[in-house]
């Protein structure tokens, strides 16, 4: 499902302002290891994302640039040898203070997973129980955070999640080889809101289904976060996908954000080269033709990275600066732009120019601030 034309896009997600609503969930300069000691790979090198409430977040990037790292992270999920390296996840509820998930202990976390935020794997047969009816498996999310429903409540409740997402209450009886690829996956979306969360992760959800199942289930997502009003943070390689259903883009490297602006504006005006290079590497399907440029060369190898910019070999815009200067997230934003838009290029950042003594230089036509 590729597919840029506006009219499309307007029709499954209305316009909306990027962080029009208080946050609800800020990751803080989280950093990521996998391994100890002089071998160890620095999977995420202290990564800054801000999910406001009600917000579509899209995570995109290549395969191995830390999308998945940076969720099962944030959510305390990240199996050995992954590490936390460094960082914090404040969530934010209606009421009261902030709370780091982090730092929370193991009873007050599972009390706080389902419940404040919840996560759609990407591979729904693996995540749901062969041997349990998909019934089963609802209520028992739901007798585990509400021990004092009763059976009956909690039937209830799984019928009308499964009416949410578009599938028959007669299937509560169904196994999950019994169901499509496409019902499972609305099964996992239904778990995911059985406990009415205030954040739903959602990890590649669409990847192995068609692209007419990938329609549904993205219409029916945005509707029910219409519905229930709550944020949504999708991560895919597909950054044509974000570009219809996401208000945020957050554009990922070589474990950093290396763009992060409204959906728009990075269709529209993309200021990193990489931005570029994704958005070049996918067909229009509407408008004249034009050739597909890709990115050339391949991500680099994360247990040896390079001094300066990590994109630096595959970018069609380097200067030498771009070999020692690490860029950082400067904001880029002008009038009529995302205020929060925030750019890593060398070509944005002249203070890192000057402070590492290097000359100024001109922002192509291709990355201007227009």
């Amino acid at each position: 499902m590729s597919t840029t034309d506006d009219l499309t896009r307007d029709a499954l997600r209305p316009p909306r302002a990027p962080g029009a609503g208080r946050p609800v969930l800020e990751i803080r300069g989280l950093a990521v290891d996998y391994g100890y000691g002089t071998r160890r790979v620095h999977a995420l090198r202290g990564v800054d994302l801000t999910l406001h409430e009600g917000e579509v977040l899209g995570l995109a990037g290549e395969s191995g640039c830390g999308k998945s790292t940076l969720v099962y992270a944030a959510t305390r999920l990240l199996a050995p040898p992954g590490l936390i390296a460094a960082g914090e996840v404040l969530y934010h509820p209606e009421v009261g203070e902030p709370v780091d998930i982090l730092r929370l202990a193991d009873d007050e976390l599972r009390a706080s997973r389902w419940q404040d935020t919840a996560l759609v794997f990407q591979g729904a047969m693996n995540s749901l129980n062969p041997v349990y009816r998909v019934g089963r498996q609802l209520t028992d999310t739901i007798a585990a955070h509400r021990p004092r429903s009763t059976r009956a409540e909690r039937e209830e409740r799984a019928r009308e999640l499964l009416r949410m997402v578009g599938i028959s209450p007669e299937r509560i009886r169904s196994f999950p080889h019994q169901l499509s690829g496409g019902m499972r996956q609305r099964v996992m979306i239904a778990m995911a809101l059985a406990l009415e969360p205030r954040v739903l992760i959602m990890d590649e959800p669409t990847t192995a289904l068609d692209v007419v199942m990938q329609r549904q289930i993205l219409e029916q997502i945005m509707q029910l976060r219409d519905r229930l009003g709550f944020a949504v943070v999708f991560i895919t390689h597909d950054v044509s996908l974000l570009i219809e259903i996401a208000d945020r883009i957050a554009i990922m490297y070589a474990g950093e954000v290396v763009e992060d602006a409204a959906a728009d504006d990075v269709y529209r005006r993309p200021r990193h080269p990489y931005s570029v290079g994704l958005l070049h590497s996918f067909p229009p399907l509407h408008g004249p033709r034009r050739e597909l440029g890709g990115i050339p060369g391949s991500p680099p190898d994360m247990g040896h990275l390079p001094a300066g910019c990590p994109f630096a070999d595959r970018c069609g815009f380097v200067v030498d600066a771009c070999r020692t200067v690490h860029p950082t997230l400067v904001s880029t934003a002008v009038p009529g732009d995302d205020p929060s838009r925030q750019v890593a290029c060398l070509r944005h950042d002249r203070a890192a120019l000057a402070a590492a003594g290097a000359p100024e230089v001109e922002v192509p036509a291709a990355l201007a601030v227009r």
